[in-house]
């Protein structure tokens, strides 16, 4: 179908099923078909049908097959979005010729393949989430060179193996700047653009919408990576969300990662750490979501500021040579934190009734002390009081006499 003067194409959230349309149009910059029932291959002549387009949405349908490789000639595209489909193959490796984009995602997909050290980001890049596919190899470092714009990278459950390409200066670290510094660049190109974003916590997957100029992260969970944790990680100051959880990673926490005041949400769960958690988590003020289990970290669990807030002992289960609160085990040299003995708590309910009966006494006593001397005392010292008060005995004593008199009498004149 030609439509020459066709811009703007919205069919999404319906049940549309079938093939995808083969729409001509050389005016075309918008095309959302997402959340439909779509399946079969993405024409392999797209780049040709829509050579203008800028935004494509095909997420949240049943396509299947690889992606063209001529998608690679679609030069003004600056959104691509393609998750939840059954796409497989390779992803293609040209994708250095987008100039413009700034969101690929293709999460939750079939996808495969290595990413070899030639294959670099495009500068302009902000969003990249690869997950949930079958991608494996190393992480090369190139694929983040140039990468001064991208604020969020998704490479979870996958196939990843390696160790994090974070080590050096030389190295994708310092050249991801906008995990470092504020970038108040224009995010309005993101338009109505929602992503939800999922982690696993206590054996949950929590689920949250954020807009995706606010969100900063680094996802590489649920691979096979190894090594340390590169100190260098600390210096992106402005991280919001790093996950490193189910993979095969060792040696200590990074000792200055309380630098990462803006983090709200850590997992390093399921991993090989070991050591003590570094004091300076108490400088993580903004930390919301925190999961240490499934470790090998030993030494006491710092507190002070945010941790006081996460007091569930599961974020910290499983590492056995871990103590203190929120965990049952005691430190050693905290003895006088420790439960006391059932036998003493006995004992010292026993002394507390002991002591309560002993105030009753002498309460008693003196109150008795009190009032006798009181009535008695001034009997003793008033001698017209002594005379009233024995006056009004004997007049009570004779009237209850005579009470008594008259009812006898009034019984015996019955009988």
């Amino acid at each position: 179908m030609n439509s020459p003067s066709l811009r703007y194409i919205d069919l999404s959230h319906n049940q549309f099923e079938g093939p995808l349309p083969h729409w001509s149009s050389d005016a075309a910059k918008y095309l959302d078909l997402q959340s439909n029932l779509f399946s079969g291959p993405i024409p392999s002549n797209f780049d040709q049908l829509l050579p203008k387009l800028q935004e494509l949405y095909l997420s949240d349908n049943h396509l299947n097959g690889s992606l063209p490789p001529s998608l690679c000639n679609m030069s003004s595209l600056y959104i691509f979005m393609l998750r939840s489909n059954h796409l497989s193959g390779e992803f293609p490796r040209a994708w250095s010729l987008w100039r413009y984009i700034m969101v690929v995602d293709v999460s939750d997909n079939n996808l495969s393949g290595n990413f070899s050290s030639s294959m670099g980001v495009p500068s302009s890049l902000r969003i990249l989430n690869l997950s949930k596919n079958n991608f494996g190899g190393q992480i090369p470092s190139s694929l983040f060179q140039n990468c001064s714009q991208l604020n969020r990278i998704d490479l979870g459950g996958n196939r990843f193996t390696g160790s994090i390409p974070l080590q050096t200066r030389s190295n994708c670290l310092y050249n991801l700047t906008a995990f470092a510094h504020r970038n108040d660049g224009d995010f309005s190109f993101l338009g109505a653009y929602f992503e939800t974003a999922s982690l696993t916590l206590k054996g949950q997957e929590l689920e949250y919408d954020r807009t995706l100029n606010l969100v900063n992260s680094i996802d590489f969970s649920s691979n096979n990576l190894e090594g340390v944790i590169p100190q260098e990680i600390s210096s992106l100051r402005l991280l919001g969300t790093l996950n490193l959880s189910r993979n095969q990673l060792t040696g200590n926490i990074p000792s200055k990662i309380g630098n990462l005041r803006w983090l709200e949400t850590l997992d390093l769960s399921h991993n090989h750490l070991s050591g003590q958690i570094p004091q300076s988590f108490s400088s993580l003020t903004s930390l919301a979501h925190l999961n240490l289990s499934f470790n090998n970290l030993s030494g006491r669990i710092p507190s002070g500021n945010q941790l006081q807030t996460l007091n569930d002992s599961s974020i910290y289960e499983r590492n056995p040579s871990l103590c203190g609160v929120p965990l049952s085990t005691v430190c050693p040299g905290d003895g006088a934190l420790a439960p006391a003995d059932p036998d003493d708590g006995d004992h010292n309910e026993d002394d507390t009734d002991e002591n309560g009966k002993f105030g009753i006494y002498v309460s008693a006593v003196l109150g008795f002390i009190i009032g006798f001397w009181s009535v008695c005392g001034t009997l003793v010292m008033k001698k017209s009081w002594k005379y009233a008060y024995f006056r009004f005995f004997d007049n009570i004593k004779e009237r209850a006499a005579l009470a008594i008199a008259l009812r006898v009498a009034h019984w015996q004149r019955k009988t």
